[in-house]
Protein backbone atom coordinates (compact mmCIF):
# COMPACT_ATOMS: atom_id res chain seq x y z
CA UNK A 1 0.00 0.00 0.00
CA UNK A 2 1.28 3.55 -1.21
CA UNK A 3 -0.22 5.27 1.33
CA UNK A 4 1.82 7.88 3.07
CA UNK A 5 -0.75 10.46 4.20
CA UNK A 6 -4.53 9.71 4.62
CA UNK A 7 -7.12 12.55 5.35
CA UNK A 8 -10.56 12.15 6.71
CA UNK A 9 -13.76 14.24 6.31
CA UNK A 10 -14.86 17.21 7.74
CA UNK A 11 -17.58 15.00 9.96
CA UNK A 12 -15.57 11.93 11.00
CA UNK A 13 -12.76 14.88 11.76
CA UNK A 14 -14.99 16.92 13.86
CA UNK A 15 -16.64 13.48 15.77
CA UNK A 16 -13.08 12.39 16.41
CA UNK A 17 -12.64 15.86 17.88
CA UNK A 18 -15.30 15.44 20.67
CA UNK A 19 -14.35 11.30 21.30
CA UNK A 20 -10.84 12.89 22.48
CA UNK A 21 -12.65 14.84 24.65
CA UNK A 22 -15.43 12.52 25.90
CA UNK A 23 -12.89 9.55 26.15
CA UNK A 24 -9.79 11.08 26.72
CA UNK A 25 -8.13 8.79 24.07
CA UNK A 26 -5.49 9.84 20.93
CA UNK A 27 -6.75 10.61 18.17
CA UNK A 28 -4.35 7.44 16.39
CA UNK A 29 -5.81 5.12 19.30
CA UNK A 30 -9.42 6.33 18.25
CA UNK A 31 -8.73 5.78 14.54
CA UNK A 32 -7.39 2.11 14.63
CA UNK A 33 -10.60 1.15 16.95
CA UNK A 34 -12.86 2.89 14.58
CA UNK A 35 -10.63 0.79 11.69
CA UNK A 36 -11.95 -2.32 13.04
CA UNK A 37 -14.93 -1.44 14.03
CA UNK A 38 -15.18 -0.72 10.35
CA UNK A 39 -13.87 -4.05 9.46
CA UNK A 40 -16.76 -5.40 11.42
CA UNK A 41 -19.22 -4.49 9.91
CA UNK A 42 -21.20 -5.73 7.17
CA UNK A 43 -21.12 -3.72 3.58
CA UNK A 44 -18.54 -1.81 2.03
CA UNK A 45 -17.72 1.70 2.31
CA UNK A 46 -17.98 4.00 -0.11
CA UNK A 47 -14.97 5.94 -0.47
CA UNK A 48 -16.48 8.85 -2.58
CA UNK A 49 -19.02 9.40 0.60
CA UNK A 50 -16.22 10.76 2.55
CA UNK A 51 -14.26 13.59 1.39
CA UNK A 52 -11.02 14.47 1.86
CA UNK A 53 -11.86 17.89 3.63
CA UNK A 54 -10.84 17.09 7.14
CA UNK A 55 -8.12 15.92 9.31
CA UNK A 56 -4.70 14.88 7.84
CA UNK A 57 -2.47 12.16 9.36
CA UNK A 58 0.68 10.44 8.31
CA UNK A 59 -0.35 6.74 8.01
CA UNK A 60 2.95 5.65 11.17
CA UNK A 61 1.05 8.07 13.17
CA UNK A 62 -2.12 6.07 13.02
CA UNK A 63 -1.03 2.39 12.59
CA UNK A 64 2.22 2.90 14.49
CA UNK A 65 4.28 -0.72 14.94
CA UNK A 66 1.30 -2.74 13.91
CA UNK A 67 1.03 -1.14 10.36
CA UNK A 68 1.54 -4.60 8.74
CA UNK A 69 -1.84 -6.03 10.69
CA UNK A 70 -3.37 -3.51 9.84
CA UNK A 71 -2.59 -4.11 6.15
CA UNK A 72 -3.01 -7.36 6.43
CA UNK A 73 -6.63 -7.23 8.06
CA UNK A 74 -7.73 -4.84 5.11
CA UNK A 75 -6.24 -7.13 2.57
CA UNK A 76 -8.42 -9.90 4.32
CA UNK A 77 -11.31 -8.00 4.21
CA UNK A 78 -10.66 -6.97 0.80
CA UNK A 79 -9.96 -10.70 -0.43
CA UNK A 80 -13.40 -11.69 1.82
CA UNK A 81 -15.57 -9.29 -0.20
CA UNK A 82 -14.48 -10.66 -3.22
CA UNK A 83 -12.07 -6.70 -4.23
CA UNK A 84 -8.71 -6.93 -5.76
CA UNK A 85 -6.13 -7.11 -2.38
CA UNK A 86 -3.20 -5.21 -4.25
CA UNK A 87 -5.16 -2.36 -6.37
CA UNK A 88 -7.29 0.50 -4.76
CA UNK A 89 -6.29 -0.42 -0.88
CA UNK A 90 -5.95 3.07 -0.03
CA UNK A 91 -9.68 4.23 -0.46
CA UNK A 92 -10.90 1.15 1.22
CA UNK A 93 -8.69 2.18 4.33
CA UNK A 94 -9.52 5.95 3.97
CA UNK A 95 -13.26 4.66 3.68
CA UNK A 96 -13.25 2.23 6.89
CA UNK A 97 -11.02 4.85 9.00
CA UNK A 98 -14.17 7.34 7.94
CA UNK A 99 -16.68 4.93 9.00
CA UNK A 100 -14.87 3.73 11.96
CA UNK A 101 -14.97 6.96 13.54
CA UNK A 102 -18.50 7.60 12.82
CA UNK A 103 -19.13 4.45 13.90
CA UNK A 104 -17.17 4.69 17.47
CA UNK A 105 -19.07 8.21 17.89
CA UNK A 106 -22.59 6.97 17.45
CA UNK A 107 -21.63 3.88 19.73
CA UNK A 108 -19.48 5.76 22.57
CA UNK A 109 -20.53 8.47 25.10
CA UNK A 110 -17.03 7.72 27.43
CA UNK A 111 -14.81 5.15 27.60
CA UNK A 112 -16.55 2.43 29.72
CA UNK A 113 -18.73 2.14 26.16
CA UNK A 114 -15.88 0.63 24.70
CA UNK A 115 -16.40 -2.82 26.74
CA UNK A 116 -19.79 -3.08 24.75
CA UNK A 117 -18.63 -2.94 21.17
CA UNK A 118 -16.11 -6.56 22.47
CA UNK A 119 -17.77 -9.32 21.32
CA UNK A 120 -18.90 -11.74 23.95
CA UNK A 121 -17.60 -15.06 24.05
Amino acid sequence: MKLNKIKLCLEASNRLRHLKGRMGLTPNILCRIGFCLSLRESGLPNADVYPEDGQEFNRYTLTGEWDSLFVALLKQRCFNDGLDTENGLEDYFRAHLNRGVLTLYQNCKDLGDLQRLLPRK
